[in-house]
């Protein structure tokens, strides 16, 4: 019943929420959002903690069953989606009320996203992944459309929404029609039967084609270089709200359904495949750092950040190993911490600012603002990989992992993709020591203080405690990264060898 309640409890409070008048608001909408994002947060640690499972008929004539389960592969995406989506609701409450639509309406949103996120990371059937991966997309649609950036002209918001949903419409056509050749020509849905196949009765030639496919159709929700051109503007665009959810959560899907469908059921047609992924992953990792380099919205520059960082995750992934595996798993969550705070750090500066125009001189976030100070330069830190946060694991090990990869990849190949990522890992300092110099040590704050610029208003209560849950995450998994790979450990080698616990 427990994990029944955890995609039951967001899923009829995000009904009742986006049925309540859209006026006048009151508090009932605030104690309904908050009582069910807190009460899905402890059932998501209870979950991860006893595994239960979930396994019914559903469409008898199909195949298709109503199965739920956690396991090591998706654990810490669950706690990430449950805590975090926790701390996006009060983060909200904690801010003025949304522009573009009702409080109802903005909180119904984002506790839909959580189910059907919850619901993706859950589901072991492929046909009812399908079906929970495209539950998000309407709500997060609305939240960038609504509720959206209100100092940018309607038709930017407009375009920003449609570019989100016509890109990640391609690629979950491309995956459903992956799943069903695969579906079919293995005769069940069944994630746990597939992948104890690995690939077994299928040719080489077909295994090539359902892994390219599910490759594609997911590596645009990832996003892979050169189809992440939606991202950067849903992110410019979107509330703090969507931003996080956005780069922590809906990011994340896509990586580990490569995970979960591709490499799990297709094996040898990802090996195929991953010179190719290779590639285009470290493409990713150069461009979104150049990008950075250069950007001069804030919000939009940790969006191609997050085009890098997902780069680290598909070298790691190309690589076939399971160091390269549990890189993946460590980057994914790792991102969607650093992401997270940076997010709703540049959030709450834009609500001051009016908007994150790195052109205009204000005040140094030092000195008026410690607190955010001190949490911008961590995030920058963990943005660059810096040892003792807990993205430098992840990208560490996913260059590790390449260096060695798995027999029968291109070793010439994937070193060299190496050599190259370590170039991002420069670049990514360029970019991280750029933004610090201008927000936090103030560039051009003596012209700011003669404009007569306010100070910022330093993060207090419910926002300083979001802000400093998460910067107490990035330290300890830093320090300490086997509290994370140990969860994932026994399941990603079973999952590379077909033989499941």
């Amino acid at each position: 019943m427990a994990l029944t309640a955890l995609l039951l409890v967001p899923l009829l409070a995000a009904v009742l929420l986006l049925a309540l008048p859209s006026a006048p608001a009151t508090a009932v909408e605030r104690w309904v959002a908050l009582v069910a994002s807190g009460v899905a947060a402890v059932l998501s640690v209870y979950v991860v903690a006893t595994r239960p499972v979930v396994d019914a008929p559903w469409i008898r004539s199909l195949g298709i069953r109503w199965h739920f389960e956690v396991d090591g592969i998706s654990a810490a995406l669950v706690l990430l989606t449950g805590l975090l989506t926790l701390a996006v609701v009060a983060h909200a409450l904690a801010g003025p009320e949304p522009t573009g639509g009702s409080r109802s309406t903005y909180l119904g949103c984002i506790l839909l996203v959580e189910t059907g996120a919850l619901a993706t990371f859950l589901a072991r059937d492929a046909i009812l992944f399908f079906i929970a991966f495209e539950v998000v997309l309407v709500p997060m649609w609305v939240l960038i459309r609504r509720f959206g950036d209100d100092h940018v002209a309607d038709e930017t918001r407009g375009d920003a929404a449609g570019r989100f949903v016509l890109f990640t419409v391609l690629g979950s056509t491309l995956m459903l029609v992956g799943i069903l050749f695969l579906v079919y020509h293995q005769g069940t849905s069944d994630l746990t039967v597939l992948a104890t196949r690995h690939g077994d009765g299928l040719s080489r030639g077909l295994e090539i084609a359902i892994a390219g496919l599910l490759l594609a159709g997911l590596g645009i929700k990832v996003p892979i270089w050169p189809v992440h051109t939606w991202l950067p503007s849903a992110h410019t665009i979107a509330p703090t709200a969507g931003s996080v959810l956005l780069a922590a959560v809906l990011l994340k899907m896509g990586t580990y359904g490569i995970v979960r469908l591709a490499v799990a059921s297709v094996p040898q047609g990802v090996a195929a495949l991953s010179p190719v992924l290779a590639v285009l992953g470290v493409v990713g990792i150069l461009w979104g750092g150049l990008a950075c380099l250069v950007e001069r919205d804030l919000k939009r520059l940790i969006a191609y950040s997050s085009v890098a960082h997902m780069g680290f995750v598909v070298l790691a992934l190309a690589s076939g190993t399971h160091t390269g595996l549990q890189a993946a798993l460590l980057g994914n969550v790792a991102h969607g911490i650093v992401a997270a705070l940076l997010f709703f750090l540049v959030g709450d500066l834009k609500e001051q600012w009016g908007s994150a125009d790195l052109r205009i001189a204000r005040l140094a976030l030092r000195d008026t603002a410690s607190r955010y100070g001190f949490a911008l330069v961590v995030g920058l830190g963990a943005m660059l990989g810096l040892p003792g946060l807990v993205s430098f694991w992840g990208e560490f090990l996913s260059l590790y992992a390449a260096w060695s990869p798995a027999p029968g990849r291109p070793v010439a190949l994937m070193r060299g993709c190496v050599v190259l990522g370590a170039v991002g890992l420069a670049i990514a300092a360029g970019y991280a020591l750029r933004v610090a110099r201008i927000v936090w040590a103030g560039e051009g704050s003596d012209q700011a203080a003669g404009d007569g610029a306010t100070p910022v208003r330093d993060a207090h209560g419910v926002r300083w405690v979001v802000v400093g849950a998460l910067l107490l995450a990035i330290v300890t998994f830093g320090i300490a990264p086997h509290l994370l790979l140990r969860v994932s450990d026994l399941d990603a080698a079973a999952l590379l060898s077909g033989v499941l616990r």
